[in-house]
């Protein structure tokens, strides 16, 4: 059973929190601190974890707890009509959803004054399941935050609010996440106040913008020498630290997390240099590899890894 709202609480703001991730945390935080405490959180399954199989709850969980928010649901499917009834029964004001689940219009349209979404891009720009590995792949030097209105169609609803932030040449992926979800934080705050205050003139996207930035599959992670060395730069670091990116040596898989630009040259994954530091030739110029993964061992430094390896300048790294 779901709880209803009374005559006592009419003049609170009825919030309800949809977040899974790690991402979602510091957004769920700030509405609390700023005073916006959710009436709900919705967050996904327990989960067996690791290698003895721990059943786990989801970090939005643990923190909802943590934050005294008593009615967190965790549905095994947002699409099952039980569900959209357990939503509708709240009777939410403003519904928040930060890295969450695609949701059916049953559910977002559950909420007088609106459903609204954080995502990790400057909208229209990666849309998509992937948007912050997908952009730092691309080599942007730029990205950001958008909150948008929900609808039918997956990233496409008239925007709230934007904020801009920097991409670093040697970032990963997993150093924007982190700086983008305290961004994100704020811009969450915000845009909810201003839904309740009745300060929102939400703007459409333009379609025609619109860049792609989908899911990312194993094949997406395998390691293109035969490309220039910007463009294996960034595909490294855009899939850094998760899943990372992969290549082969002598018929051995391994993971690829931090490389650097040099000068050097020679055929596409040729191994330039493996005494103190590990150099690979790209389709042109050519990378250092600084931090690596042998498959079932723990991710080292290169200078770690060639202290217990016997590399020869002249081995090939191949992408199959």
């Amino acid at each position: 059973m779901t709880e209803t709202p009374s005559d006592n609480d009419a003049a609170t703001p009825r919030i309800v929190f949809m977040g899974t991730p790690d991402f979602a945390a510091p957004s769920l935080r700030a509405l609390v601190e700023g005073g916006l405490k959710p009436i709900a959180v919705v967050t996904g399954s327990d989960k067996k974890r690791g290698r003895g199989q721990v059943l786990s709850s989801t970090p939005i969980k643990l923190l909802a707890q943590e934050l005294g928010i008593d009615l967190i649901l965790q549905p095994e499917s947002v699409n099952d009509p039980h569900f959209a009834s357990e939503i509708q029964s709240l009777q939410a004001d403003v519904i928040v959803v930060v890295a969450f689940r695609i949701l059916p219009e049953a559910v977002f349209s559950a909420s007088s004054l609106g459903t609204f979404n954080l995502h990790g891009s400057l909208l229209p720009k990666y849309r998509g399941a992937a948007p912050i590995n997908r952009a730092v792949m691309a080599g942007e030097v730029e990205t950001g935050v958008t909150t948008f209105l929900l609808q039918r169609k997956v990233d496409t609803g008239n925007v709230i609010m934007q904020h801009s932030m920097p991409i670093s040449p040697d970032e990963t992926a997993g150093d924007v996440h982190d700086r983008m979800m305290i961004l994100g934080a704020e811009v969450v705050l915000e845009t909810t106040r201003r839904i309740l205050d009745d300060r929102i003139e939400p703007l459409p996207q333009d379609d025609s913008l619109a860049t792609p930035a989908p899911k990312i599959f194993k094949d997406d992670c395998a390691i293109r020498w035969s490309e220039d060395s910007g463009s294996v730069h960034n595909h490294v670091r855009g899939l850094s630290p998760f899943p990372g990116a992969y290549t082969n040596l002598g018929g051995k898989q391994l993971k690829i997390f931090r490389t650097r630009q040099i000068e050097g040259s020679g055929s596409p994954g040729q191994i330039l240099q493996s005494e103190g530091m590990l150099i690979a030739a790209c389709g042109t110029g050519a990378v250092e590899v600084l931090e690596i993964q042998l498959a079932g061992k723990k991710r080292m430094s290169s200078a770690d890894f060639l202290r217990g390896s016997s590399l020869e300048s002249g081995l090939q790294f191949s992408a199959d």
